[in-house]
Order: C-alpha cells, then structure tokens, then sequence
C-alpha cells in the first residue's frame, strides 16, 4: 500500500504551498498517495484572487499516513483562534503513529494544539519573536529551513516546504529515490534542514570596506590553514572591525563561515572525482580524513564513503 499524505487546505491557504506535497510525493508514485481535503470538503479561498475545489473533507485525515498542513493568510501579531473548533476536531483524527508537517506559519496551528510543547520547531523568521512570544513552551529555531522531530516536522517557509518534502522521501526510502525526485522537479536535492534560512541582513553603505574580496580571496586557499588575523589583514582591517563587519554581511562568523565552504567543497570532489578521502580532506582544508568524516556527519549526517556512493550512483543512473 502506498503512504497516504493527507494536504489540508484552510481558508485563506498560500496556493504554492498547497501544491508542494502533491508534486514532490506524487513525482514519487506510486510509493506515495496524496489527497487534499478542507474541513467541510467545501472549495477553499486562496490568499490570492482565486478558490480552490478539493475533493475530500476532513474525515480522510483518519486515513493519513502523513498530515501537511501548509500556511494561510494570517496576521499573526493580531488576536485571534489559532485552533478553532473544527479544526481541533479534524486534527484529532489522526492515528497514533502519524506523521504531521506544517509549513511556514501553520506551525501556529500546531502549537496551538499543543504538539510542539516542550520539541524543537521552526516557522519563518519574520515571524519567530511573536510565535515564542505566543507559544513559550516551544524551542523555536527560526535560523534552520526546517526540524525534524520524529512524528512532528516544521518547515520555515515556502520553498523550505519542497526541501522538508524531499528529506521525508530521503528518510522514508533513501537518497536515489529522494535525488530522482528532485532532478525530474528540477529542484535541489538536498539544502540541509540546518542551513540558514535567508534572513533580511543590514546592507552596508556603498562607500563602506565589504568584505567579499577576502571571501574570495579564501575560497581559493581553501586547501590550507586560514586564521582571522589573515583574513582581517587581506581585508585591511582590524581583527576586531572584520569580525564585525563578515558577521553583518553574511550572517555568520569567518571561522563558520570557512567551515561551511570546506564542507561544500569536499562535496563537489567526493561527487566529481575520485579522488582518495584522505586527498579530499587535504584538498578542503580539513588537514585529515577523520576531521572532514566528523564535519560532513554534522553538516549532512552521512561520511564521506556513503556520500560519494549515494552521488555517484545517482550521476550513473540519471
């Protein structure tokens, strides 16, 4: 039997959305059925200048194997009934053991109902300070593209909904069936639930030192040891002022900084060549094999070997 993803579509529900879990788990039939239901089994209003005919109510949400809740237009600094009647009814049909998915801002409809007290979630950035606000008992993590949390996964927002889609497919039945899903989509295959969303950064004044020069500057020494004071005396800056202005225009310290591009490029070697592990950790800067294994388990939670034999496969078969 195929898994059954259930989409429930509220009122006001953002129409692209909507439509990610049908297209991301339909391009994976038949290993996966998906159905889209309202409360009343009623057309749905989009935020937009159109409605939307489904063809379920709520009562298919008893069948789902996974339920995908995607976000509706909403202003969540007004006061209102995260968790109105009906729906509190319709989301206490699902069986014991299911899986549930908000995207975006429907994780309000999730804490609301109390299934992320006391977990890890995330919901997009603009709104992560009213939502902690509103639902202390939660750990909100607005800095990743979505949690996994067992039975429970949230999704930051919009396109972070086709990534959460695609790791449910990779857990479910590996990475060669999550990879052709995402080459005949035309999407990524992987963007890491721990990547930064795009958070809004304060753009430095056009007269102001930048620097993305030294950046570039780094990206072509990657293979060997890199200290700030470097990266500061490239940029013709104090420690100090560099430290602050890398952090301002990309979110994040050097040091994390060079450790992600490290991370990317032993990805490309270990996808494009076949260079020994030992090779490409020298080639990343990691200086030994056991620090790129320890780094590239952190960052996509698989070492070099399994990575390379995922992706080179895949490169053979597409």
């Amino acid at each position: 039997m195929p898994h059954r993803v259930v989409v429930l579509a509220l009122d006001g529900v953002y129409p692209f959305e909507l439509s990610i879990p049908s297209r991301i788990f339909g391009t994976a039939a038949p290993l996966y059925e998906v159905v889209t239901c309202s409360l009343d089994g009623a057309a749905v209003r989009t935020g937009y200048d159109f409605s939307v005919a489904v063809q379920h109510d709520a009562t298919v949400i008893g069948t789902a194997d996974t339920l995908v809740v995607p976000p509706f237009v909403c202003a969540p600094d007004a006061p209102r009934d995260w968790l109105p009647a009906p729906l509190a009814a319709a989301l206490r049909r699902l069986r014991p053991g299911a899986r549930i998915v908000s995207i975006c801002t429907a994780s309000y409809v999730l804490a609301a109902a109390g299934l992320l007290d006391g977990r890890r979630a995330t919901t997009h950035w603009n709104d992560a300070e009213h939502f902690q606000r509103t639902f202390p008992a939660v750990d909100v993590d607005a800095s990743v593209l979505f949690i996994d949390d067992g039975d429970v996964l949230t999704a930051a927002g919009a396109a972070s909904g086709i990534d959460v889609c695609l790791h449910l497919i990779r857990r479910d039945h590996g990475s060669a069936v999550a990879n052709r899903v995402a080459r005949l989509c035309v999407v990524p295959p992987w963007r890491e639930g721990g990547q930064a969303q795009f958070i809004e950064r304060p753009v430095p004044e056009p007269s102001a030192a930048t620097t993305a020069a030294t950046r570039q500057w780094a990206l072509g020494r990657l293979g060997r040891p890199i200290s700030l004071a470097e990266l500061a005396a490239h940029a013709r800056m104090s420690v100090r002022t560099f430290s602050r202005r890398f952090r301002e225009e990309v979110g994040m310290t050097p040091g994390q900084w060079l450790t992600r591009q490290r991370v990317e490029h032993a990805r490309r070697l270990l996808e494009t060549t076949d260079l020994p592990v030992d090779r490409v950790a020298a080639e990343a800067g990691f200086g030994t094999a056991a620090s790129m294994r320890q780094h590239l388990a952190g960052a996509i939670g698989v070492p070099p070997i399994a990575y390379r034999n995922t992706f080179r496969a895949t490169a053979v078969s597409a």
